[in-house]
């Protein structure tokens, strides 16, 4: 039950995330969300079925996702010369950024139309004022709720192929 609960968390927290990477066209993190969401189905799947290999594929990967959001904070916090104004996260696509940047709790969204001459009339530029909490910041606590699941299932996973592997080895010697 620990680790339907577990699972149902983590997916629920991936799923949420998906959303709003969505929303926001940032396409490197909804590539990262999908495997996340397959790799937990995966790693339930395993310990349902006894076959630890699957859970050791959760392990890695575990491992991989923890990296894949410290270096999300690294880029939203612009740490070591990464910058949140690039399009790194949507793969040099587009010049979409955080849904949250513009629909943040608080924020209020005005957009204003150009008025130099030879501007398509289509283009606008959005100001926002007034958030209360900055969109980089709710993106790191977003990555800092996946670490923090991320990490209790790493250590319910590690417990779980110790516990297959002690069965394994009782059966061998009996």
């Amino acid at each position: 039950t620990v680790n339907i609960l577990l699972c149902v968390s983590l997916q629920l927290a991936a799923l949420e995330r998906q959303i709003f990477d969505f929303l926001g066209f940032q396409w490197a993190p909804i590539l990262g969300n999908f495997l996340q969401i397959i790799i937990v189905i995966l790693g339930l799947f395993g310990t349902i079925q006894f076959r630890p290999r699957y859970i050791v594929v959760y392990t890695v990967w575990t491992a991989l996702w923890v990296t894949w959001n410290v270096f999300i904070i690294c880029f939203y916090l612009e740490v070591g010369g990464l910058s949140k104004e690039t399009d790194l996260m949507t793969f040099n696509i587009s010049m979409h950024r955080s849904w949250w940047r513009e629909h943040g709790p608080g924020c209020i969204r005005r957009v204003v139309r150009p008025s130099a001459p030879g501007i398509l009339d289509d283009y606008s530029y959005v100001s926002v004022t007034g958030c209360i909490i900055d969109f980089q910041y709710l993106e790191v606590i977003h990555s800092a709720i996946q670490i923090l699941l991320s990490l209790i299932g790493f250590v319910y996973a590690c417990y779980v192929i110790s516990v297959f592997m002690e069965e394994e080895d009782s059966c061998r010697t009996k």
